[in-house]
């Protein structure tokens, strides 16, 4: 994460760090394999009251960053999550957190209490099938009829679907994109398992048959919500990247003490020419992973102009090289590293998958191509 850390930051990382060590050990997250939910309420619960579930809220609703920059912060622990292969909806329940909070209605804001305290648990359904799955081109429809609104169209990939006591909806209405918070137990709403690599996290389909809420169940004003929807994206795309380099450096340590322990022809594997090659290459895509994304926090956190372009670069990046980095680690292991029972293969799974989340790193790629096309046009003073 960041070259330098304050004080209070460090204590919030090894915090998390040495809570994750203690209550998910590698035996206990294989152990979890064939839980329903991926992980134990008591587990969240505790988590909650160390600051997982409180860092994106504002002080004004019961939460509040350790540095001023709530990004940064909430980083840390996204990082320790994926150092740790470690389970629990932390980034839905997140986004949900900092939606509400920032235009929730005051009935909407009354959800972030049990939210910040890991008593309920709240995600995102913004993904879609096939042939709409790419990045920001969802379908589903939200129209409004008389004193309600009906929500009509499917949502997946959506984490933690089955556990959420609340859905924050996105879709289109005819003015444009907008969002609801829908009761997870609303007539119409139908949850569909979904296999998934990683052994703790759980997704689903989730299908709105003209579901009816009322109308204040939209978040923000309907029509209006691209701009928040975008910053919720950003928000779950850089905390995922933060994950994947958790698990980056991690399948690097294990797999530089491998090289360094074991022999061949009497001499370490890390003496050989072409392994200390690689590992050169494997370390300079993890360095540059952890700067292109702590870069992107920060653009983040201050609102910078030009975030999306770097959000999006720092997806294409991290979700590239990090799977790359992944594979190698598991090929310079040998014949152990296909193995089940080595623990490689867990942070290979949570790389894998975050990769595929909120777009693909060609989708992102396109992204900002198509960005810095606009931003060029538009100092040009070109008609857009």
């Amino acid at each position: 994460m960041l070259v330098e850390l304050s004080s209070d930051q460090e204590a919030l990382r090894d915090t998390t760090a040495r809570y994750l060590d203690n209550e998910m050990p590698v035996d206990r997250v294989r152990g979890l394999r064939d839980d329903p939910a991926g992980y134990e309420p008591a587990y969240w619960a505790k988590g909650a009251e160390l600051g997982w579930t409180s860092l994106l809220v504002s002080e004004e609703h019961g939460g509040g960053t350790v540095s001023g920059f709530a990004l940064q912060d909430f980083a840390l622990v996204a990082h320790e999550f994926g150092a740790h292969a470690a389970p629990g909806p932390l980034v839905p329940v997140n986004v949900v957190a900092s939606a509400l909070d920032a235009v929730g209605s005051p009935a909407q804001r009354a959800h972030i209490d049990k939210l910040i305290a890991g008593t309920a648990i709240a995600t995102w359904c913004f993904g879609e099938p096939v042939p709409h799955d790419r990045f920001d081109e969802g379908t589903l429809e939200i129209r409004p009829e008389g004193s309600e609104l009906v929500i009509s169209g499917v949502k997946r990939p959506v984490e933690s679907a089955a556990q959420a006591d609340h859905l924050l909806v996105t879709g289109r209405t005819a003015d444009g994109r907008s969002q609801v918070l829908v009761p997870a137990d609303t007539p119409g709403v139908s949850i569909q398992p979904l296999d998934t690599v990683d052994l703790t996290r759980r997704f689903s389909i989730v299908t709105f048959t003209d579901v009816r809420v009322p109308l204040d169940a939209a978040v923000g004003d309907l029509g209006a919500a691209a701009g928040q929807i975008e910053r919720q994206a950003q928000l779950a795309i850089l905390a995922h990247n933060a994950e994947a380099i958790g698990a980056m450096q991690r399948a690097f340590g294990m797999t530089k003490d491998w090289a360094f322990d074991r022999y061949s022809f009497g001499r370490p594997l890390a003496s050989y020419q072409e392994i200390k090659h690689r590992f050169a290459d494997l370390l300079s895509w993890l360095e540059a992973s952890h700067a292109i994304n702590d870069a992107a926090i920060a653009a983040f956190d201050a609102g910078a102009p030009g975030t999306a372009e770097l959000v999006s670069a720092a997806k294409a990046y991290v979700g590239e090289q990090g799977s790359e980095l992944a594979q190698d680690c598991v090929q310079l292991h040998g014949g152990i590293g296909v193995t089940f029972e080595h623990d490689l293969h867990l942070y290979l799974r949570r790389i894998i998958l975050n990769r595929t989340l909120y777009g693909t790193p060609a989708e992102h790629r396109r992204r900002v191509g198509g960005l810095l096309v606009d931003t060029s046009r538009t100092d040009r003073g070109e008609q857009q």
